[in-house]
């Protein structure tokens, strides 16, 4: 399978059936949504597989990308498209300097319940296996990590036949359905329960 960004730049595609690339109308529509915010934002991506989403970010003008993948196999493909895109936007001459961008190996939530150790991110998408019912677990374990910048949003890809309810201490900021995918843009509830301060 050919991955490329919305950009048009090719990407690798991670090998076998193991992972799963979010389509590029889903890309598309989500960088849509979040264009605004892009520029300057300090993304985490998790369950990145390709990386493809941090990519489309940083194409965008995010400043900050971290990513984190479990399968080594798959982690491999995401750090070497992650230097092409990262390197493309290095070279370009409109005075941004270069972004900064880390991979970590490791089960995302796990990964998350160690605490956030620097600055918390503007945006945070996940995009766990759609079957894991991983998507409560993860919200918490955003707010109780302090991963998330004040003003910030958790976007959740999920599947459209098995979408989450909206977890306790967030609320929708937005939820849109591409077929058989469905995004979801999380924001802390107005007490701002989901955040630890």
């Amino acid at each position: 399978m050919t991955l490329r960004l919305s950009g048009g730049r090719k990407l690798q595609s991670p090998p076998g059936d193991r992972a799963r690339p979010t389509a590029s109308r889903v890309r598309l529509a989500v960088m849509n949504l979040l264009a605004r915010e892009l520029r300057g934002a300090a993304w985490l991506d998790l369950f990145s597989g390709s990386g493809v989403m941090a990519c489309e970010a940083l194409q965008r003008g995010a400043r900050r990308v971290v990513a984190v993948e479990q399968d080594p196999r798959i982690a491999a493909v995401a750090r070497h498209n992650l230097h092409l895109v990262q390197t493309g936007e290095a070279n370009r001459n409109d005075g941004r300097p270069a972004p900064q961008v880390e991979l970590h190996g490791g089960e995302a939530i796990r990964w998350l319940q160690r605490g956030c150790p620097g600055e918390p991110f503007t945006i945070i998408y996940a995009d766990p296996p759609y079957a894991a019912g991983l998507y409560g677990d993860l919200a918490r374990a955003v707010a109780a990590g302090g991963w998330l910048a004040e003003g910030g949003c958790l976007v959740l890809e999920c599947a459209t036949a098995d979408c989450p309810a909206t977890p306790e201490g967030w609320r929708d900021r937005d939820r849109r359905r591409y077929g058989t995918t469905t995004v979801i843009l999380l924001e802390p509830d107005t007490g701002g329960s989901a955040l630890q301060s």
